[in-house]
């Protein structure tokens, strides 16, 4: 099944069902080797890079994400 089906059909869930399925998929991960996790992590940085090289996402500079962050936590 493609995964867009699963997420637009999980969330049409109502918020309690996708807030213990959401928890399921997280205590899933736990489970995961060091290099598992490492693989992830990769393609999850390739995927963006991708989408950064065609024009989809814009980068935002560091001193923007740190005032923000910085404006979270006040």
């Amino acid at each position: 099944m493609d995964i867009s089906i699963i997420e637009r059909e999980a969330l049409n869930l109502p918020a309690s069902d996708r807030a213990r399925l959401a928890q399921e998929l997280l205590d899933s991960l736990v489970s995961l080797s060091l290099p598992e996790i490492e693989n992830l992590w990769i393609n999850e940085a390739s995927r963006r890079l991708v989408e950064f090289d065609r024009g989809a996402v814009a980068a935002t500079p560091a001193d923007i994400v740190m005032q923000k962050a910085r404006n979270l936590l006040k």
